[in-house]
């Protein structure tokens, strides 16, 4: 037998369904699903893969996907806002970073590291705080949709701070790794 078949019993009870419910979904009979668990049928091409694809699409239906963990209100800054308005969010906010945004669409991110960075290497030369956003705003985090599942959410994560979650181009939230924490470690 092919591994895949092997497993699908394994899958259709981590999905919480019957031999009858799968065969519904799959149209084939409960019996053959039944035998084919059993392993005491030659599998059919053609059903097995009806079988499949029919656990494929309830487990996209479980999957947890970005919109499931996302923060929709968006804490940001604009790029004409004072540094120091950046400063005084993430303060209050308990935050790292921030998106900038304008007319709710992305344009960067301001993070704690690089004002820190450049109020040590201006040496005086100018208050960074009273300076506008856009003189220091960094590369903007990757954008993905609401439907994105959370391994490719946890991928970006590896990579990058936090990743903003958008509906036609409209920034709707933000998935950090505190959000992606509180979803593998319940409080």
């Amino acid at each position: 037998m092919l591994p895949e078949i092997q497993t699908i019993a394994t899958r259709r009870r981590k999905l919480g369904l019957t031999q009858s419910e799968l065969a519904t979904l799959a149209q084939v009979s409960q019996s053959y699903i039944a035998k084919l668990e059993a392993r005491k049928i030659e599998p059919s091409y053609i059903k097995v893969k009806a079988i499949i694809e029919a656990l494929e699409k309830q487990e996209q239906k479980t999957e947890v996907k970005a919109s499931d963990i996302m923060t929709s209100n968006v804490v940001s800054v604009k790029m004409g806002d004072q540094v120091q308005t950046a400063i005084e969010l993430m303060s209050r906010y308990g935050y790292s970073q921030l998106p900038v945004l304008e007319d709710e669409k992305l344009i960067g991110s301001i993070s704690e590291r690089t004002i820190v960075e450049k109020i040590i290497n201006s040496k005086g030369k100018g208050n960074l705080t009273s300076k506008p956003v856009s003189s220091i705003v960094e590369e903007a985090f990757p954008q993905i949709g609401e439907d994105a599942p959370i391994s490719v959410v946890t991928s970006l994560l590896k990579i990058y701070p936090a990743v903003i979650v958008s509906r036609k181009g409209r920034v709707v939230g933000i998935v950090t790794k505190a959000d992606l924490l509180k979803t593998l470690v319940p409080l």
